[in-house]
């Protein structure tokens, strides 16, 4: 049995970028709720905000892609993470970094789509790929209906009240419409909003009906 030590780790995790790309985005997801109400508490999500943007470059190194497109639309996207953060008013902010952010971690999904597509193997990695892939797009439209109610105030509605959502209940809202599993109670109540949960509801059924189904062919064919 291998013993753990910081070399193992730093090996492992060179090995599996998509991995360490996979787990801080539910690291992220977990530390929200408790990192929230306050400015600190937010100057620290940004932070590990910037931490997934890093992984999410590095990742995008590993695949046959445009790794340069990645690093620069990441820069500015770790910047506006932290102003976002510890901005008090934060529509402009909002605004300047969902139009990175939305770019980039498509640019990243694609990318590892594309990792995941250019053999006929079925590595490690490409399945830690494969469920970072489908939770970058997730963060991708959090961002994008974070940008629209900035632009179309009181695009959204939850059972707590109106007004502007916070991003986590966006990012919620994201994960529910992606999945299909319909668990949100934060809604779309205006035009625009509604055709953006469209779309990603479109993105969440092919993602399905291609990534996971061509992996699952993979995985049933190499055991024939």
């Amino acid at each position: 049995m291998s013993r753990l030590s910081p070399r193992n780790v730093v090996g492992a995790v060179r090995e599996h970028p998509s991995g360490l790309l996979l787990g801080l985005q539910l690291l992220a997801v977990l530390a929200y709720p408790f990192l929230d109400g306050n400015v600190a508490g937010r100057a620290v999500l940004g932070a590990v905000q910037v931490g997934v943007v890093l992984a999410a470059a590095w990742a995008v190194r590993r695949t046959p892609t445009l790794s340069w497109v990645a690093l620069l639309l990441a820069g500015p996207a770790m910047v506006f993470s932290v102003l976002e953060a510890v901005s008090e008013d934060a529509g402009w902010a909002v605004l300047l970094s969902a139009s990175f952010h939305v770019p980039f971690y498509l640019f990243v999904s694609y990318a590892m789509i594309r990792y995941l597509f250019h053999d006929d193997r079925v590595t490690r990695d490409e399945l830690f790929a494969t469920g970072a892939a489908f939770t970058v797009v997730a963060w991708a439209f959090a961002y994008v209906y974070a940008a629209g109610q900035v632009i179309w105030p009181g695009s959204f509605i939850a059972y707590s009240g109106g007004g502007e959502r916070p991003w986590f209940e966006l990012l919620y809202l994201s994960f529910t419409t992606l999945t299909s599993v319909g668990l949100s109670d934060v809604s779309p109540v205006m035009d625009h909003a509604r055709s953006l949960v469209m779309i990603e509801q479109l993105a969440g059924v092919f993602y399905v009906a291609l990534v996971v189904a061509r992996l699952v062919g993979l995985t049933a064919r190499g055991r024939t």
